[in-house]
Formats: structure tokens, sequence, C-alpha cells
């Protein structure tokens, strides 16, 4: 337990800290609610029109094909790393291994892409 002793130190300072920001900033702080401070901020923009519009669904599939060819992306590192001590076990596998998920990915890629998700000027 003498090991974990620093740790519960900085922890009790960083959360007391903390608290003590918050409550000084509600204390000593303005609270003049102005027109601006209560609209809503949206991205930059003033909201204009009905907050009901409807958003092209090319949107969420682009956000989720990053998130998934990112994920894809980040297994690519830990092979590069051990890459050296993998060869030992047997070189062409490991190798033909990350060839194949890297075709995969590629087809994934040219699916994509043939159906059209990433051009925005096509209804």
């Amino acid at each position: 337990m003498k090991e974990y002793l620093p740790i519960l130190i900085m922890f009790i300072f960083i959360t007391g800290f903390a608290v003590t920001n918050i409550i000084l900033a509600y204390f000593i702080g303005k609270h003049k609610n102005t027109r601006a401070k209560l609209m809503p901020y949206e991205c930059g923009m003033d909201p204009v029109g009905s907050a009901h519009q409807r958003f092209s669904v090319k949107f969420y599939l682009v956000a989720m094909l990053f998130i998934l060819f990112d994920i894809e992306a980040i297994f690519l590192y830990p092979w590069a790393v051990v890459f050296k001590n993998l060869i030992q076990i047997s070189r062409p596998f490991v190798f033909f291994e990350m060839m194949i998920f890297i075709a995969v990915l590629l087809v994934g890629y040219i699916y994509v892409w043939k159906k059209g998700i990433f051009e925005w000027n096509r209804n």
C-alpha cells in the first residue's frame, strides 16, 4: 500500500483543486444572462430556421466509415511493432497474414467507393 500513497495524494490534490475552482467560479464569477448567452450555439453558426431539418445520411455513413477504417488502421501499428519478433516464428506466414488483412481493407474501400458514398454532389 505504501507504493500507492503518492497516487492517492495526487488524486486528493487534483480533486480538491477542481472542486475549489468550481466553487470559486460560482461565487466570484459574473452571472448576467444576456440574449446572446441564452441563444443555442451550433458549430459557430447562428441557428436559422427549424431545428427539425433533415440531414443527409451521407454524413453518418462517412462518419461510420471513418471510425471503421481508423480502428482497422490502428491494428497495423501493433503488428509493425512486433514484426521483428514474429519473423522468428514464421516470416512468410506473418507477412501474408497482414497482406490478407490489408487486402480485406482494400476490398472494403473499393466497395464503398463503387457505392458512391464519397460522392457528395450525387443525389
